[in-house]
C-alpha cells in the first residue's frame, strides 16, 4: 500500500543527524537489508523519488529507501556492498546500536506521483534499481493507479541480482499492469541462468520499451557507464545516447 508523502516533511533535514542500526539481513552474496531507527516512532515522511545522503568512513553517498512511509520508528536501505566502497563496507560491518549520520537535500527529490504518464520504462543498473522500487512502491501500491511499467535491470551476476524474487513477485501479482526483465552480463556460461544476458543496449530497448509517444515517461538509474551509454551523463540536462536516438525527449527522460 502506497504511503505518499509531499517534499519538505522528511525526517531529515540538511543538517546532519544520526540514526541508530537496529537490523541487519543479508539479501545477496554481497548485499544486505538495514533497518535504521527513528525517534518517537514516527515515520520517514520521504517523498516518492528521493534520497537520503548518508555519511561514514569520511565519504558521503546517496541512498534511496527502499521502505514506505508506511514503516513506523524507522527506514530500510537496501546496500550493495563494494569490495572498494568504503562507506558500503562500513555500513554492511555496523554493529547493532552503531549510528550513521544521514540528511536529506531538495536538490535530491525527482520527479513526484502522481507521475505524468500512462506508461513508464524503468531503466536500472546494480543498485539503481532501488529508486525503482521506490517509486513501484507509489504505483503499485495505489489501487486505482493503472500506469503500465516495465522494468530492465542488469546485474552482473545472479548471485548480485538485487530484488530479482520480490519484482518478480511483483510482477505475477500485478494481473499484467507491471514487468520485470533482468538481464546479466557476466553470467557464467554454465550456470542455470535461463534469462536473458547481456548488457542494456538499443536493440533490447526497441524490444521492451514504449515507443516515444507523449503519455510515457523514462526512469534511468544506474553506474555512469549505463548513463554514457542510454541517456548521457547524470548531471547534464541534455539527453544523448541510445534514449535519443531512439526517439524520446529530454523530458520524458528522468535521470536519477
Amino acid at each position: 500500500v502506497a504511503a505518499l508523502a509531499p517534499p519538505g516533511q522528511c525526517a531529515f533535514d540538511e543538517t546532519w543527524a544520526s540514526a541508530p542500526l537496529v537490523a541487519r539481513r543479508a539479501v545477496s552474496a554481497d548485499a544486505v537489508l538495514l533497518r535504521f531507527g527513528l525517534e518517537d516512532g514516527r515515520s520517514l515522511g520521504l517523498a516518492t523519488c528521493a534520497c537520503l545522503l548518508v555519511k561514514g568512513a569520511g565519504v558521503v553517498r546517496p541512498y534511496t529507501p527502499v521502505s514506505t512511509n508506511a514503516l513506523v520508528g524507522g527506514f530500510e536501505l537496501l546496500v550493495k556492498v563494494y569490495p572498494d566502497g568504503a562507506l558500503s563496507r562500513h555500513l554492511s560491518e555496523m554493529a547493532l546500536g552503531d549510528t550513521v549520520e544521514f540528511s536529506h537535500i531538495p536538490k535530491n527529490v525527482k520527479t513526484q506521483y502522481p507521475f505524468a504518464a500512462t506508461r513508464i520504462a524503468m531503466i536500472a543498473g546494480g543498485s539503481g534499481v532501488t529508486p525503482m522500487i521506490q517509486a513501484l512502491h507509489a504505483v503499485l501500491g495505489t489501487r486505482d493507479d493503472k500506469t503500465d511499467v516495465t522494468l530492465l535491470a542488469s546485474h552482473r551476476t545472479r548471485d548480485d541480482a538485487l530484488a530479482v524474487e520480490a519484482l518478480d513477485a511483483w510482477a505475477a501479482a500485478s494481473r499484467g499492469q507491471f514487468r520485470a526483465i533482468t538481464t546479466l552480463t557476466r553470467e557464467p556460461d554454465e550456470s542455470p541462468w535461463a534469462g536473458r544476458r547481456g548488457r542494456i543496449d538499443a536493440k533490447l530497448l526497441r524490444a521492451f520499451l514504449p515507443p516515444p509517444v507523449p503519455d510515457v515517461l523514462i526512469f534511468v538509474c544506474g553506474p555512469p557507464a549505463m548513463y554514457e551509454s542510454l541517456s548521457g551523463p547524470r548531471g547534464d540536462d541534455e539527453l544523448t545516447g541510445a534514449l535519443r536516438e531512439l526517439g524520446y525527449s529530454r523530458e520524458q527522460v528522468i535521470k536519477f
